[in-house]
């Protein structure tokens, strides 16, 4: 798993943000499609996608896309 990977598994949850706004340094939460169903959304993609169980706690932790990608990539064994 690179960042580059995390960062457009993590754009392709989001229907109308266009994906050049996605970047490691991404604030996800100020993006206006933000939402709790996006959360949820990306949640699942992690689990499908890295087979890795985020909780809510661990979601609300991360700012930036990268702080997320830091969380998952420290679970990955």
């Amino acid at each position: 798993m690179d960042i580059q990977e995390f960062v457009q598994h993590f754009a392709e949850q989001f229907e109308e943000t266009n994906s050049s706004v996605f970047a490691p340094e991404t604030r996800f939460r100020e993006l206006d499609e933000w939402s709790s169903f996006l959360a949820l959304s990306i949640m699942a993609m992690v689990g499908e996608e890295y087979d890795v169980a985020l909780n809510a706690a661990q979601m609300r932790s991360a700012q930036t896309i990268q702080e997320l990608y830091d969380i998952v990539s420290g679970k990955l064994v």
